[in-house]
């Protein structure tokens, strides 16, 4: 996945699915909610082997506008999947379905 630029929305999201999910968790400081999906995502993507990135919305017009008020945010491959708080058994379930 190429890096997004401060200005722009990310790129829509591949036809061809990676069998391997792009996780991203959309964040921002002062954010309770954040704080646990942290932990979540880190301890289910851990646990799968998965890797994943937090994205700090903080200087990110684009996302920062789109997302203000539904951080924490996931993203798995480059669709929003959750927000507020993640669900683990939700994630599991979404990292292990058959991909192409």
């Amino acid at each position: 996945m190429e890096p997004m630029t401060d200005m722009q929305p990310p790129p829509a999201p591949s036809s061809a699915a990676s069998p391997v999910p792009a996780v991203e968790l959309l964040v921002k400081d002062g954010c309770h909610l954040c704080a646990d999906a942290l932990a979540v995502v880190g301890e289910v993507c851990g646990r799968l082997g998965v890797d994943w990135q937090a994205v700090d919305i903080a200087g990110r017009p684009y996302l920062a506008e789109r997302h203000a008020e539904e951080i924490p945010v996931l993203m798995v491959d480059g669709v929003q999947r959750d927000f507020w708080r993640i669900d683990p058994v939700r994630l599991e379930r979404m990292l292990t379905a058959d991909r192409p």
